[in-house]
């Protein structure tokens, strides 16, 4: 039996919609979870391991520890600001912003769709609250938080800036370039959070360019680095959360946050060459229906 729909309550007066409850956070990603097997189906492309394996980690930031205002994008002062590097992933991203209130939830209908905001990669000419610079071109997400980070603070405007950001795009030189102005400029207000999966669309990480030891590479950069469970929703929040908690922070920080390809539908899950290469490519219309089966019907309703 279907569950009762709550009425949407994404954005009323400027505010958000806050969850404060572990439960409610995980109930949540799932329904994000729901948001890319369907967008992605309509759009017959896109990338469906990262943005699910993602989902935990971009609902935690969106309706727990990020401040932020939709209906006051442009406004950056005491906002956080986020990044994402891996550009590919952008449908889970796509899905948050929507059902917080920075665009209509309808339009999600839109993924990949010609002439729309919801490009393959993001896309900053079309204007998208939410979105700060197109991404997608690998390794150059963490230089543009750097100068955001930077900015803010020439500008003595409060706020973190967060970087998301791949394994495998880390064997981008560009990474490490920003990685040592990061640690140049003591950058504090910087946050990086690595979905540390072991996959990229070509192999495992490991087997096409191992970048281990991995932790001891950022940490001898002078970064400080944190690890957690990207699909532990308590984990995340925890991490994060003791993350900003400390008083003085002149060194920026970086999550190693470990998840599952594909996380929440089984047969989307494992690593490759056991299981089929979900990387770059999206269900197929009996593959949604199975996978939202499995998934079920949240209170928050399908777009």
């Amino acid at each position: 039996m279907a569950k009762d729909i709550k009425p949407y309550p994404a954005s009323r007066k400027g505010r958000i919609l806050s969850l404060d409850s572990i439960d409610e956070l995980k109930e949540m990603s799932c329904q994000v979870r729901r948001d890319v097997v369907r967008m992605l189906t309509m759009a017959s492309s896109g990338h469906t391991g990262g943005s699910l394996g993602m989902a935990d980690v971009f609902t935690a930031l969106y309706f727990r520890l990020l401040k932020h205002k939709p209906h006051q994008f442009r406004e950056t002062n005491g906002q956080d600001m986020l990044f994402l590097s891996n550009g590919h992933i952008v449908p889970v991203w796509y899905s948050v912003l929507a059902r917080c209130g920075y665009f209509q939830l309808h339009e999600l209908h839109s993924l990949r769709k010609i002439n729309t905001y919801l490009q393959g990669h993001p896309a900053s000419e079309s204007g998208l609250p939410g979105i700060h610079i197109a991404s997608g071109s690998l390794g150059q997400g963490l230089s543009a938080a750097v100068g955001a980070a930077l900015g803010k603070r020439m500008d003595e405007c409060t706020g973190d800036v967060f970087c998301l950001m791949g394994d495998g795009e880390c064997q981008e030189g560009q990474i490490w370039e920003a990685a040592m102005s990061a640690v140049h400029y003591g950058l504090g207000n910087l946050i990086g959070i690595v979905d540390y999966n072991n996959q990229q669309i070509d192999g495992e990480v490991s087997a096409v360019m191992n970048v281990e030891p991995f932790a001891d590479k950022w940490k001898s950069f002078g970064w400080d680095v944190f690890h957690c469970d990207g699909n532990d929703m308590e984990d995340i929040v925890s991490v994060t959360e003791e993350i900003r908690a400390q008083r003085e922070r002149t060194r920026p920080a970086v999550i190693l946050a470990v998840t599952v390809m594909g996380k929440g539908v089984p047969f989307f899950e494992g690593t490759m060459p056991d299981n089929s290469n979900w990387h770059g490519k999206p269900p197929s219309p009996e593959q949604c229906e199975q996978a939202l089966e499995i998934l079920g019907e949240t209170v928050y309703g399908d777009f």
